[in-house]
């Protein structure tokens, strides 16, 4: 009998329709099944072993809530989900109206180490997602996500749980390189295990629909950072295994469940893959593809939640790496970007990239001054002290490709101008290990009509040490900025052409921020969980209207 190793996630919603994920223990048929009626089915398709299904489900009723089951077999015959006796609520689909009033909640975060078992000890505090799933689960009723947003680091291959090296090191020696980081598409699904296979995140992931984008740890620290980075990893006998697994290991997991279902059916690779008896060859040369030309492939996505547009956008894989023609997105990337965010209207833009745009003004000034050295503004000794400062203190934000940084502004400045301008334009970022609201300012001749925030959230489930706390509060103080600005005189960069200030924060703690959109109006909350006299809770540390 066919067993669910792994999900149900469920991931994309709209009125009528529905994804949900899954990975059974062999080949078999999966089906959907939802109390109202509504249904879909797939056949397994197999990567190295394993056998996925991405299940469109089909007849369902705007505006309403209905239960579904995960059945597998030959003929879909066995009830595999929800398990029996599951101490969790139904997992339910709920969709939206489609009258274009109802609000919207979308919470987003970055940077999750799975949690301990419960029985262990925590040494990062609660998991914000954990709590966020016990918080829902104890009560249905009460207000939950209509999409949550992923924005990097879902796994961690370059740091694993001690649990994870025991397992790794049952099956290869960990004194050969790449020791106990994973190594091959086996170990990278190993990783999804021990993540989503906790009780709260599963049954959260199975009714929650989602969208996830990946950051430099889902393969490597700094990922990309640099073209130096690069050939040295690529002269390494371990690297290639590790990317081609990476991205694999993502196009299934991830990246499948952010598309449309008529993007799916329109998709080649997808087609491709399920059309023969084993997939891994065809989606290993996809990715060997992807990883020798960043234009071969398109991570970035759309999606459209009424008249709220996400654009979430890929800052990693997309990169062009030569010195002196550096930039975060390729020439076929930023066009794709600006394409969308100017397509018809909307009434709130949502951007979302895993790094910030906004940092805090020293940080941005280094940055710049970094990327200034590395091209060689200041001769071939500071371009090689350049380098690896750049690689010990990840510089590799926005703020470190100066002209892309000067395109996102302008076309931040150009989408949420004129008649027909979105209430809010808001970038959503992650990765800094902190939470902020930043918010710029242009000349008044060339400021938007929308209101424009940086919003940055992370960790959801990770470490934060007092060298961060202490570095990043100091970044946005008038001293840091100071510093900052000598940092670009030296390096000849010249300064942004927009001003910025932080409106709220640094907060630091494992959290989550949520955005409530409601015609042109929104709102922010920022929650973190916290243990309080003995018990673990979201609480909340911002409240506040932004349009």
């Amino acid at each position: 009998m066919a067993r669910l190793r792994l999900g149900p996630l469920l991931r994309y919603v709209d009125g009528s329709t529905a994804t949900v994920w899954v990975e059974a223990d062999r080949p078999c048929a999966a089906e959907v099944r939802c109390a109202d009626g509504a249904r879909g089915t797939a056949r397994t398709f197999q990567i190295a072993g394993h056998h996925y299904a991405l299940i469109p489900v089909t007849g369902l009723t705007p505006g309403t809530e209905t239960a579904y089951e995960v059945r597998l077999g030959e003929r879909a015959e066995a009830v595999v989900w929800p398990p029996p006796e599951s101490a969790f609520p139904a997992s339910t689909i709920r969709t939206p109206s489609g009258t274009g009033d109802e609000e919207l909640r979308v919470t987003f975060g970055s940077c999750r180490w799975a949690a301990p078992p419960s029985d262990e000890r925590d040494p990062v505090g609660p998991d914000a997602l954990d709590t966020l799933a016990a918080r829902i689960a104890a009560d249905p009723g009460t207000e939950r996500p209509d999409v949550l947003l992923l924005l990097g680091d879902q796994v961690y291959a370059d740091q694993t749980s001690k649990a994870t090296q025991r397992w790794l090191a049952a099956r290869r020696n960990l004194a050969d390189p790449p020791g106990p980081q994973v190594a091959d598409y086996e170990e990278y699904t190993h990783l999804y295990y021990e993540s989503w296979l906790d009780p709260e995140v599963r049954w959260l992931l199975s009714t929650v629909p989602s969208c996830m984008i990946f950051d430099d740890h889902d393969v490597i620290d700094d990922w990309n950072t640099s073209a130096a980075w690069l050939a040295e990893m690529r002269a390494t006998p371990w690297w290639r295994e590790r990317i081609l697994s990476g991205l694999m290991s993502y196009w299934v997991h991830q990246h499948l469940g952010n598309l449309r279902p008529e993007e799916l059916e329109s998709d080649e690779l997808y087609a491709a893959v399920r059309a023969t008896p084993d997939g891994t060859d065809t989606l290993r040369a996809f990715a060997a593809k992807a990883d020798a030309d960043a234009t071969a492939t398109r991570w970035s996505y759309r999606r459209d939640f009424g008249r709220v547009r996400l654009l979430m956008v890929d800052t990693r894989a997309a990169r062009v790496l030569q010195e002196g023609e550096r930039a975060m997105l390729d020439a076929d990337e930023a066009r794709w970007l600006r394409e969308q965010a100017l397509e018809g209207d909307c009434d709130h833009l949502l951007i979302g990239t895993s790094l910030p745009w906004l940092l805090p003004h020293l940080i941005h000034d280094a940055e710049g001054w970094n990327a200034a050295l590395c091209r060689g503004e200041r001769g071939a000794r500071w371009a090689r002290f350049g380098e690896d400062l750049r690689r010990r203190s990840d510089l590799e934000h926005w703020a470190a490709f100066p002209q892309s940084f000067e395109m996102l502004t302008a076309l931040v400045a150009e989408a949420g101008s004129g008649p027909a301008a979105p209430a809010t334009v808001c970038v959503l970022s992650g990765d800094v290990h902190h939470a902020y609201v930043a918010e710029p300012s242009w000349p008044k001749d060339a400021a938007p009509d929308a209101r424009v925030l940086q919003l940055t959230c992370s960790p959801v489930h990770n470490s934060i040490p007092a060298s961060i706390k202490l570095g990043f509060r100091f970044g946005w103080s008038r001293t840091g900025r100071a510093l900052g600005r000598r940092f670009a005189r030296h390096g000849g960069v010249t300064q942004a052409g927009i001003d910025w200030r932080r409106t709220g924060g640094p907060w630091f703690g494992n959290q989550l921020m949520t955005l409530t959109l409601q015609g042109r109006t929104s709102h922010l909350r920022l929650d973190q969980a916290r243990m309080t006299r003995g018990k673990v809770r979201l609480e909340p540390a911002e409240n506040k209207q932004l349009s």
